[in-house]
């Protein structure tokens, strides 16, 4: 029987929503308007386009989805991809591709495959991240500098000693402030000033500046309402293969990112968990929605999560409202956005992208091993580009993979007229060479106690200790050893598997074999 707490995740009274969800939805609205502008700006596409996927995101996700208290739209983790599809393939393909890898999320989500994408390492999606994070910083710097940026993180980097030393006094002021208050915001000490939402009060307070200062700066520009910008996509004229493409990157990045937010969103509260599958299919939905009116990608995100969970919200009534504030504020109060200075959003993603550049992961990658494959692929992220620096690291990830699947260790000592042979660490068809030469030091006819204290091993394994044990006896040497057949079993392998399955790592006890 559920919990009040799980029920609550889908569903809730009129009393639960009103005290609860209302309140939350409005902290996320505030906290996503400024993100979903800032996004576009970061992705070189109307700035419309990104509050368009922030409106479908809440509506059609919050609706659907199988994580009730995730928050969904356009994410920084996208932003530097879609960039370059525009670049290549124009904004209306980039939204026709937009819409076709949401069709392909549908149909991974009803083949109900959803959990396979959790078995890309996180070091490769937290790599990938970070790399993006990079490329934004770097990108969005030129603007909050007050110059423009240029087509790569080297040109980037090259550029920006030229462009420090000929600032844009009230742009780089404005910029600067944007990421100071963020800072402050970010170290200031719990308190109820800090309910308030950090990039709210670094746009306000920025926009406000500029506004009393008559700042000659770029501000944003919607080009009309929230329904006259809404546009059909179009396929590309040729130029297929960068089409298909962009429709599976775009597909195989939203779905890992948001299943990611999904399963890391369970942690942080105690009701109903994500049914992924669910979630997957809404989030396909709405890429197809977003793509078809000419919104940006639209994913999971984590912080806006957070920030929903943080302040309250029980049920998806939270994030389908926040959609509904935005659509509101857009409709209605959109002018206002006129004030906001370009160079202030820029300066919100460079704080943004700073933060996908995470200590504390950077530090769990290392104390488990796993730090060359995050630095691998942020290196092809940011050096070549997305989806390079994605297949550098998952190659990196099965090579340490295969690696260690052959670190068996095998330990051969004499005591009297016994031979003592320890066996640990993984014995799979990778590590059975090593096997056989140590092995190969017993003298024929020796007695061998042998002790199997391996983590796992696989039929390769498995086959090779049961040929040499057969081999030994028939040179009248005796085995004393745990019956091979028990040890199989209780590590729950497959016998025709070749993958290495985890056992216990307990001393086993030691039987006699006869010969």
């Amino acid at each position: 029987m559920k919990s009040n707490e799980q029920k609550a995740g889908s569903a809730g009274s009129l009393q639960d929503v009103l005290a609860r969800d209302v309140p939350a939805s409005l902290v996320v609205f505030l906290v996503a308007l400024p993100l979903c502008m800032g996004i576009s700006l970061a992705s070189g596409a109307p700035i419309m386009s990104g509050l368009i996927a922030g409106v479908v995101g809440g509506l059609v996700v919050g609706a659907f989805g199988g994580a009730p208290l995730l928050v969904s739209g356009p994410a920084a983790g996208l932003a530097v991809m879609v960039f370059g599809f525009i670049q290549e393939l124009g904004f209306a393909a980039t939204c026709a591709a937009v819409a076709a890898a949401g069709l392909v999320q549908v149909a991974l989500g009803v083949l109900k495959v959803a959990r396979t994408s959790l078995a890309i390492s996180p070091a490769v999606i937290h790599g990938m991240l970070a790399g993006i994070g990079i490329l934004i910083v770097l990108g969005q710097l030129h603007i909050v500098l007050g110059g423009a940026p240029q087509s790569n993180a080297w040109a980037n980097l090259r550029e920006l000693p030229q462009q420090i030393s000929d600032l844009h006094g009230p742009a780089t002021i404005l910029g600067l402030l944007t990421i100071g208050v963020l800072v402050l915001w970010h170290v200031m000490p719990n308190s109820r000033l800090k309910r308030v939402p950090g990039p709210l009060v670094a746009v306000v307070l920025a926009s406000a500046a500029a506004a009393i200062w008559d700042a000659d700066v770029k501000r944003v520009d919607l080009n009309g309402d929230l329904f006259s910008s809404l546009q059909l996509p179009s396929l590309p004229q040729g130029n297929w293969g960068a089409f298909l493409t962009a429709v599976f990157s775009l597909a195989l990045v939203a779905s890992a990112e948001s299943l990611l937010s999904a399963v890391a969103t369970d942690k942080l509260h105690t009701g109903a968990r994500a049914n992924l599958d669910k979630e997957l299919v809404a989030q396909g939905l709405a890429n197809t929605v977003s793509g078809l009116v000419g919104g940006l990608p639209i994913t999971g995100v984590i912080v806006r999560s957070a920030a929903n969970i943080a302040a309250g919200a029980k049920t998806r009534a939270s994030a389908v409202l926040h959609g509904v504030w935005m659509l509101l504020f857009v409709s209605l109060l959109g002018s206002w956005l006129g004030l906001v200075p370009l160079t202030v959003l820029a300066g919100l993603l460079v704080f943004v992208g700073g933060k996908l550049v995470d200590a504390h992961h950077i530090r769990e990658l290392r104390r488990r091993g796993e730090l060359p494959v995050y630095l691998v692929t942020v290196a092809g992220v940011v050096g070549v580009n997305l989806l390079a620096g994605i297949g550098m690291g998952l190659a990196l990830a099965v090579l340490r993979l295969l690696w260690q699947l052959g670190q068996v260790q095998v330990q051969v000592r004499r005591e009297g007229e016994v031979h003592q042979v320890r066996v640990g660490g993984a014995l799979t068809f990778v590590g059975v060479p090593k096997l056989s030469t140590a092995l190969a030091q017993v003298p024929a006819g020796a007695q061998v106690e042998l002790d199997l204290a391996v983590e796992s091993m696989d039929h390769s394994g498995y086959e090779a200790l049961e040929s040499w044990c057969q081999t030994h006896r028939k040179t009248g040497g005796k085995v004393w050893m745990e019956p091979l057949e028990d040890v199989w079993t209780r590590k729950g392998a497959i016998a025709s598997s070749k993958s290495a399955v985890p056992v216990s790592s307990a001393p086993t006890a030691l039987t006699s074999e006869g010969a």
